[in-house]
């Protein structure tokens, strides 16, 4: 699966402007991400190339929704085209995931829509307290939920589970999903 590289200039200013909302230093943050502080540089800088791993540590640090590092500035109407759009692949599974549609400040839901192949399960770390994922398979069959009650769902099957414990997500065959992130 190709893919263009995650938007760095979007990264670099949301790292930036969610750092010092929260009012703390660079080195508090990669503190609290296990980052290293010259790896948070980087990434303010726009430089780097991180991981949907390294953004979600980012994010639960921070103590907000992924979506907000990734996202550019609305417009009032937006179309994301097949095979566009931002695309962060996992480091350890062949799963790619293409945020559709943040939520806003109040709204607290993002949308994505992820693509997975079978091999390597992507193991996700829990997110911010209150997180629940909602998917609806479009194709294929995957097996997820948390590490210790994972299903298995193939398309028009519905799953919702807490997202704030360790999940899983694994392709059983090549799969797509349209998962929406709540955050409560």
């Amino acid at each position: 699966m190709q893919q263009p590289a995650p938007p760095l200039a979007v990264i670099a200013a949301a790292l930036r402007r969610e750092r010092e909302r929260a009012g703390i230093s660079l080195a508090e943050l990669a503190r609290r991400a296990g980052l290293a502080k010259s790896t948070l540089s980087q990434l303010e800088a726009g430089a780097g190339n991180p991981s949907i791993e390294t953004l979600w540590a980012l994010g639960v640090a921070l103590g907000i929704p992924f979506s907000r590092l990734i996202e550019p500035p609305p417009s009032p109407v937006r179309v994301i085209r097949n095979g566009e759009g931002t695309r962060l692949r996992a480091d350890r599974a062949d799963l790619v995931a293409t945020l559709l549609a943040a939520g806003a400040p109040h709204t607290r839901r993002d949308i994505y829509l992820m693509e997975l192949e079978p091999g390597e399960a992507r193991e996700a770390e829990a997110h911010i307290p209150g997180s629940v994922e909602h998917m609806v398979v479009g194709a294929g069959r995957i097996r997820t939920g948390p590490v210790d009650e994972p299903v298995e769902v193939g398309p028009g099957d519905y799953v919702t589970f807490p997202g704030d414990v360790p999940h899983r997500y694994e392709a059983l065959e090549p799969a797509w999903v349209v998962l929406i992130m709540e955050h409560r």
